[in-house]
């Protein structure tokens, strides 16, 4: 018995043993989790339900030249409701609930009708619910009449209305420079100005103590625990709305006619660098025209014949060269190292000028001058230093990312795979690279007279419309040329244009100088052979030609419609741009004095166009005339007093009338009046029609040619 009564003992004790045990383990992690760990899982659960989260500040405007909005942050509201808000009383949801869901149910959701939305309402406040999403992207106007709904209008404690402000940005010009404005997105990298000025654009995020309600829900607690954000700076740009508007279009056109891969169109003002417009448009996957990538900053080609003026500069720096002197072309043929170069229009000439040969853009003549002078090893380096000295191998520095490396080889570098073919090949565009913007900027110092501006695209930070900082135009370089050498350059892209493979383009409107350019791409050359992938087809150049205003550079890349010469592909867009810009900019025109008024409008003999059209101009610059009271459309023509006359201009109304020597305006009023369609190629007057004169009318389409 006694035995029993002990074993009995044992299994007490071990039992008490093991629950004192378990007991003193518990008051140990007890103890250790209120006072050691504690903080820890109050903070833990505290920041489950309330955290300091960062408040969007509004991101600056991006402005134009004139103060036009490019890009902006439009505001906008996440509006909620929280039916069980902490201030609010059964009597003041009671007594506004009919009148608050009349108003959501009339002017915002109208899936319900006025009962129903009450019904729904008093249901969530039943069920505890504190979020009713009202409206996800809510305007400021919207906003405004929300917030004083009934009930809403007393707050967001008191009256249970959530109002998250945020941002989305905007381009109230569309593609307009797109890609040179940039983008700025949440979860990608930020590209163009929005890129480059990120920190003063974004300003300061604000803070603001939130409560969660749901894992991505968080609505403000109050307004003493906020820390208001401080709005971005808006930087205001260089571009001229008008000027881009007129590059875009001209080069959308010119992809279209040609159906090209991608084309870039930039205008520079000459005297500081400021870039006025800056176009690239492109092909998507589906083939529709888009401003795809930033060729003008971010694409290097081998510029083809543009380059020659560079080749050209460097001879003349160095007195190798006087451009009367005559250089032997053999019809346009030549042999570097066994391999044939030819000149890609067929002149037919034995030998010319140095001068003939540049504005014919003779590949053969360039090549043979550049080797005949740098030809040994010790002459080379100084032509490519001479290259250096125009800072073509330097970035322009423009305020975008991703701006390509300019490419030129060193003389003699087997790492640069230079070669016996290497200086005749550079010396008229190739086995060297430039981006459309690099070359652009060393004509621009051209027409500068050789005083280098920095390209740039903005020329101040705002705020509230106050000027914070202001970023004046830069030099680059003094003089990259003798004085000599720059006047002797500006001679040769005049002559381009007067006498060369610009002529046909040229206006009496304004003068104009350039140089065009087609460079093959994708090419491989073997065996004495060459075999082409495609061409680049370029025009750079300036206007006026007596005191420039502004550069141009016009490149399209693989024309693919049977043309792709410069002065066929890239010159007419060229010359679209200048004419534009000269009727968008009537202060590039000379101040004219009244004599010079006279002349020029008794040269207008022979024009023809609206008689009221005529009648403003003479007017305007006091020329008298005599008018024909019954005709519309009039000849202008002088009688023996020289004094201009009126010469009536029959239009057939049941035929196709002649629109030759009309403006473009006049001939399209005229055509499409009678019920005929029109195709327009060029700019200017025109100067031929495809459907003859005197041919009965059908509703025809007539493409009209313009020069």
């Amino acid at each position: 018995m006694a035995t029993f009564k002990n074993e009995v003992l044992v299994r007490v004790y071990i039992v008490v043993f093991a629950v004192v045990l378990v007991g003193v383990a518990i008051f140990a992690k007890a103890v250790r989790i209120s006072m050691v760990e504690g903080k820890f899982w109050r903070d833990k659960i505290e920041n489950q339900y309330f955290q300091m989260r960062k408040v969007e500040a509004g991101r600056g405007n991006i402005l134009a030249s004139n103060g036009g909005l490019l890009a902006t942050s439009l505001p906008y509201f996440e509006l909620a409701f929280d039916p069980n808000s902490s201030g609010m009383t059964d009597a003041d949801f009671d007594l506004n609930i009919d009148s608050l869901a009349y108003c959501l149910a009339t002017y915002v959701d109208q899936s319900f009708t006025p009962e129903g939305m009450r019904d729904y309402l008093i249901e969530m406040r039943k069920a505890k619910k504190q979020y009713i999403p009202i409206k996800k992207e809510a305007n400021y106007e919207e906003y405004e009449q929300i917030s004083q709904f009934p009930l809403f209008r007393m707050g967001q404690f008191k009256g249970g209305f959530i109002a998250i402000p945020k941002f989305k940005r905007k381009n109230p010009y569309g593609m307009l420079a797109s890609r040179t404005i940039g983008y700025d997105r949440k979860y990608s990298t930020a590209i163009g100005l929005e890129g480059y000025y990120e920190e003063v654009l974004d300003g300061e995020q604000g803070e603001q103590l939130m409560r969660r309600l749901t894992k991505d829900i968080w609505i403000p607690v109050n307004n003493f625990s906020k820390i208001d954000p401080t709005g971005g700076l808006d930087i205001k740009t260089t571009l001229d709305v008008d000027i881009q508007d007129v590059a875009e279009g001209s080069l959308l056109a010119a992809l279209k006619e040609h159906n090209a891969e991608y084309g870039v169109a930039l205008v520079m003002d000459v005297k500081t660098g400021g870039i006025r417009a800056i176009a690239n448009l492109g092909r998507t996957k589906k083939g529709k025209i888009w401003e795809t990538y930033n060729h003008a900053v971010g694409t290097s080609t081998e510029p083809g014949s543009t380059f020659k003026l560079a080749s050209m500069m460097a001879l003349i720096e160095d007195g190798k060269v006087q451009l009367d002197d005559s250089i032997f072309l053999d019809k346009g043929r030549a042999t570097f190292f066994n391999q044939k170069m030819v000149d890609a229009s067929k002149h037919g000439l034995d030998s010319t000028t140095v001068r003939h040969a540049f504005e014919i853009s003779s590949n053969v003549a360039i090549a043979k001058l550049v080797q005949e002078h740098y030809g040994e090893e010790d002459e080379a380096a100084d032509f490519i230093e001479r290259l250096q000295q125009f800072n073509l191998d330097h970035r322009t520095g423009v305020e975008i990312n991703g701006e390509a490396d300019p490419y030129i080889k060193e003389a003699y570098n087997t790492e640069d795979n230079w070669s016996g073919l290497s200086l005749p090949w550079m010396a008229h565009g190739y086995e060297l690279k430039l981006t459309p913007l690099q070359l652009l900027s060393f004509y621009n110092t051209v027409a500068n007279d050789g005083r280098q501006m920095k390209p740039y695209l903005v020329s101040e930070t705002q705020k509230f419309g106050e000027t914070v900082e202001r970023f004046p135009p830069k030099v680059v370089k003094k003089q990259i040329a003798s004085k000599k050498t720059i006047r002797l350059a500006q001679e040769l892209l005049e002559g381009v244009v007067l006498n060369g493979t610009a002529k046909r383009y040229q206006t009496n409107r304004y003068t104009f100088a350039g140089k065009t350019g087609t460079a093959q791409i994708n090419y491989k050359r073997s065996n004495g052979r060459t075999t082409v992938g495609g061409y680049q087809s370029s025009f750079v150049g300036y206007f006026p030609t007596e005191d420039p205003v502004y550069s141009c550079i016009v490149v399209i890349y693989k024309p693919k419609n049977g043309r792709y010469y410069g002065s066929d592909v890239a010159l007419p867009v060229f010359r679209s741009i200048a004419d534009k810009i000269f009727t968008l900019k009537p202060d590039l025109f000379e101040r004219f004095e009244e004599e010079t008024w006279v002349q020029s409008a008794k040269a207008t003999k022979g024009n023809i166009g609206a008689q009221s059209d005529f009648e403003y101009l003479f007017d305007a610059i006091d020329v008298d005339y005599e008018p024909n009271k019954s005709a519309e459309f009039v000849v202008i023509d002088q009688d023996s007093t020289e004094q201009l006359q009126f010469l009536n201009k029959n239009i057939q109304v049941e035929q196709v009338p002649s629109v030759v020597g009309m403006g473009l305006r006049d001939a399209v009023y005229v055509l499409e009046n009678l019920g005929l369609k029109v195709e327009v190629n060029g700019s200017g007057k025109v100067v031929n029609q495809s459907i003859r004169s005197g041919t009965m009318l059908r509703g025809q389409t007539v493409a009209l040619r313009l020069n």
